[in-house]
Parts: structure tokens; sequence; C-alpha cells
């Protein structure tokens, strides 16, 4: 195989292992309607379940992303999809609470590593002007998982049952680490024409954590994450109540207009990137146009306050589409910028940083999203999501004013001169 189909042909796998992360982790969420009523779980232990999850996924997003540093993309993504993957399938194997728990946060650990391990690999693979539309692609799939998740899971509930939702989507995963390890692996010639490659080189070390933990960047990075993610989490986990709450629509409704959001924001991981990376070829500096990119996500999430007045379900369903457009854009660019600031030794730590961050502060606000919900409304959330991408966006710009290599000396030659 030819080293530039090489390339995109790993960008293609990294798309399935986005989306097979998104679409195991939400099989539960579907399946959960039938082992409640088989073993008899309360809410309150569902909950513990989601929690078990979450709290992996923070930690392994860190710790992941920091072994993946050291181990490289191909040696940890494999890694990280076979834990998930092995895990996925003993989901359909449980015959106790105590075994969903604990499969539940094997989950959590292997896909703690998808997408620092995707960001890793796309670094390695490929040069400034063709990065964003590559990450973009990679982490688009995340999004498509969410979109066929519960088709696909009802669909084989009914040929296998549930539990064959969780065995067969595992087995899948297994055969793509068989995949991914038979790929011959080499390094992109960044001073090059990004076609150009050259023989996998000696690891550089991974950049020591004391040393990212002084810059001032990486907490940027992370206080963004830790302000935005809940947003997403909103959106991911309380639409479906708020439709069926506040607009009066069915269930089957619900489940025919959901994805819709979610197709959106799968496009625009890979336009955005797209986008992002024609204006570097177009001899645009990568801090003008990453920032260019994600300064117009923050503009046109400012559509979210008008979600709650206006009249029709279609018309909130289209707001809501341009708000998960607006954040395709928003983070296929952070996760370049990242790659582009930090480099071989630390993008996947950084990217595992930022993570981990957005899943605490998911853990510790979704409560106090239910508190709101519950005793007011809807209507708070939807101005602050419109209003926190805006904010984020001015923290990036004031203490970010350039996006540059920080560790990579190899960047610094080909840098485009306008700023």
């Amino acid at each position: 195989m030819k080293t530039s189909s090489t390339r995109w042909f790993i960008v293609s796998l990294l798309f399935v292992a986005t989306g097979l992360s998104f679409l195991d982790r939400q099989v539960l969420s579907i399946a959960i309607i039938k082992i409640q009523k088989e073993f008899s779980i309360s809410d309150v232990e569902y909950g513990m379940i989601n929690t078990s999850f979450l709290i992996s996924y923070a930690l392994m997003f860190t710790l992941g992303g920091r072994l993946i540093d050291k181990i490289g993309g191909k040696t940890g993504l494999a890694l990280s999809v076979g834990v998930w993957s092995i895990a996925n399938c003993l989901h359909g194997f449980m015959t106790n609470v105590s075994q969903l728990l604990a499969f539940r946060f094997l989950l959590g650990m292997g896909e703690g590593g998808c997408f620092p391990g995707a960001a890793k690999t796309v670094y390695e693979w490929f040069d400034k002007k063709e990065r964003a539309l590559a990450n973009g692609i990679a982490i688009g799939g995340s999004a498509i998982g969410a979109v066929i998740a519960p088709p696909l899971t009802i669909w084989i509930a009914d040929f296998y049952g549930w539990r064959g939702g969780f065995i067969l989507p595992g087995l899948v995963g297994l055969i793509w680490v068989v995949v991914w390890l038979l790929i011959p692996w080499k390094k992109v010639a960044r001073n090059v024409k990004s076609a150009a490659t050259e023989p996998a080189e000696a690891k550089k070390p991974a950049t020591p954590l004391l040393q990212l933990f002084k810059n001032r960047e990486v907490w940027i990075l992370i206080i963004i994450r830790f302000l935005l993610d809940p947003v997403f989490y909103f959106l991911m986990f309380w639409i479906p109540k708020y439709l069926s709450e506040v607009r009066n629509v069915s269930f089957e409704r619900i489940g025919s207009l959901f994805w819709i959001p979610f197709m959106a924001l799968g496009v625009a991981n890979i336009l955005g990137g797209w986008l992002s990376d024609k204006l570097v070829k177009r001899r645009v500096s990568i801090n003008k146009a990453r920032k260019t990119i994600m300064g117009l996500a923050a503009a046109l999430t400012l559509v979210a306050p008008m979600i709650e007045w206006v009249a029709s379900v279609e018309v909130a369903i289209a707001l809501m589409s341009v708000f998960m457009f607006a954040h395709g854009f928003w983070i296929t660019n952070y996760i370049t910028s990242i790659s582009d600031l930090f480099g071989e030794g630390a993008t996947s730590t950084v990217v595992g940083l930022s993570g981990t961050a957005g899943a605490v502060s998911g853990l510790i606000l979704n409560p106090l999203m239910g508190l709101i919900i519950q005793n007011y409304s809807y209507r708070p959330l939807w101005i602050a999501s419109g209003l926190m991408y805006p904010l984020a966006f001015i923290v990036f710009i004031l203490f970010i004013p350039k996006i540059k290599p920080l560790y990579e000396q190899a960047f610094r030659s080909s840098e485009p001169v306008n700023a």
C-alpha cells in the first residue's frame, strides 16, 4: 500500500475507532431498559454504574494519554481499543450488578485513551497542512457512533437479544485491533512535502509532566475544557428529556429527531478541519487559521438561548444542530491546536489532561443541572450554553496569543510568516 493511501487508511480506521467508542458506551443506555427488568436494577444502582464508567474514563484520559506519548500511537491505540472491546464483550455475559460495575469501569479505562491516541496518531502521520482535516475525520466517527448506536442496538437485540448488542460490537473492536497492528508504521518528514515519509526513527522522549504543569498554555487548555465539556454533556444527556417534558415530543419521534444534531456534529468535525487546513495551505499562519474557525464556532453557539423561545420543535432541532455544528468546528481545531503547540512529546498527555478536566467538570455539574431543571427550568442552561464558547474563545486568544510549537524545533523553520 502506498504511503499516502496508508495515511488516509489509518485516518479511516481512527474514524471507526472513535465511532466504536461512542457506540459502545451508548449501548447500555438502550439495553438498560431490558437489563433493569431482568436483574431488578434500581435507578440508584444504574447511576452508580454510569459513575463507575465516568471515574475510570476521567482517570484514563490523562494516564492513557501519558502512556501513549511514551509508547506511540500504534501500540497505545491497539491497547486502548483492545481493553474496551473486551470490556464491551464482557457486558454480554454479566449476571449481577457487581459485574456490570466492574465491566463498566474497565470500559472507561479503555476508552479514556481513544482521543489522546487518535490525536497522537494524526500528529505522527500528518504535517500541519493536513493535520486539522485528519483530526476532523478521526474524531468525526464519534458523532456517527452516537447517531447509529440506538437503532443498531435495537436491531441487534431483535435478532440476538440485548447481550448481542454488547458482544457483536466488541468483536468488531477486536478485529479492528488486528487490522491496526498489521499496518507498517512510518513517520512524516515534516520539513518536506507532506506525502513524503521517512523510516520510523527512535521515539523522542515524552515531555516531563513537571515541565508541562509549569506551562501556561497547558492550564488554559485545561480550563477551557473544564468550562465547555458540561455544555456538551448537557446536549448529550438532557435533550431527550427536554424534548419530552417541555416540547411534549413522543418517545418514537425523539428517536427520529435526536440523531440530526449529531449528524451535524460529524459533518462539522470534518469540514472544520478541512477549512482550517485550506487556510494554512494558502499561507495563512497556523495561529490565524485555527483561531478563525474557533472564533466562527464561538459566534455560532450564540443561537443556543433562542432554543428556549422558538415555538416549533423542528426549528428548535435546527438550532440544536447549528450549535452542534459549531462544536464540531471548535473541538477539531482545539485538538489540532494542542498538537500544533505540544508536538510529539506531549500531544496525547495534554489532550488527556484536558479531557480529564472536562470529565470531572461533567461529574460535578450534571447533578447541578438536574437541580436547576427540577426547581426552575431549562432556560438558564440554554443561556449558559450560548455564552460559554464565546467566553472560552476570549480566554484562548488572551492567554494563548500565538499558536506555535513549544517543544518541537522541527516546526519552526516551516511556520508561515503572516500572523
